[in-house]
């Protein structure tokens, strides 16, 4: 099999070439991607067009490191800690938008009370590299499992975290520990927000609603 690997080299490369599959591996945006039978995303940086997915019917698939719907996008263990949003990660078939492919598995990661937010991206990538390991042969012959993603979740662009960056006064190395009450607080800014949502949409009309 020729494989396309889009993102960044990762171990997963060597260990798909030692079960006999001949990779590619590309940071670029693609147009025209001529000569491969399957399409694995990992930290790709670009969105992929309906034209060149429409070649890849369910040999096209993303691995992301969070518990989809759930932060979508950018820095996902930056924003379940600080929204206080499930944490895990997941593998799902890529569609034209962020993040919002059918999931194929998906696996919670607890951190622990001692994480950095170095260390908790650490774990999020050894716990999807491992799960594809675990999977990718039924994803390779079509067998694996399938359903689309639950209503909802959340979405981030690499801007979103500019305004919070002061926070992290160590870099990356900052200890989770060390935003817990700016955390809660944000946690509680938004659940505010989706209860207000939640009584305006009470008070619209049935059709609005549903529009």
């Amino acid at each position: 099999m020729n494989l396309l690997y889009l993102g960044l080299p990762s171990p997963l490369i060597g260990w798909l070439e030692c079960h006999g599959i001949n990779v590619t591996q590309s940071e670029d945006r693609i147009s025209n991607p001529a000569g491969f039978a399957f399409i694995v995303s990992y930290g790709y940086r670009h969105i992929i067009k309906r034209e060149v997915l429409d070649l890849f019917k369910d040999r096209a698939i993303n691995l992301h490191i969070s518990y989809l719907p759930w932060c979508r996008g950018a820095d996902p263990n930056f924003w379940s800690f600080m929204e206080g949003t499930p944490c895990g990660t997941t593998i799902h078939y890529l569609d034209e938008n962020m993040d919002t492919g059918d999931i194929i598995v998906q696996e919670r990661v607890l951190m622990a009370s001692n994480e950095t937010f170095a260390s908790s991206y650490r774990k999020l990538h050894e716990s999807v590299q491992g799960m594809f390991k675990e999977t990718w042969d039924q994803i390779a012959n079509g067998t694996c499992s399938r359903r689309p993603q639950p209503k909802g979740g959340s979405l981030h662009w690499s801007k979103d975290i500019e305004p919070l960056r002061h926070l992290l006064t160590s870099g990356w190395n900052t200890p989770l520990s060390d935003l817990e009450s700016y955390a809660f607080d944000l946690q509680m800014s938004i659940r505010e927000r989706n209860r207000y949502v939640d009584e305006i949409n009470e008070l619209l009309p049935r059709d609005e609603k549903e529009k």
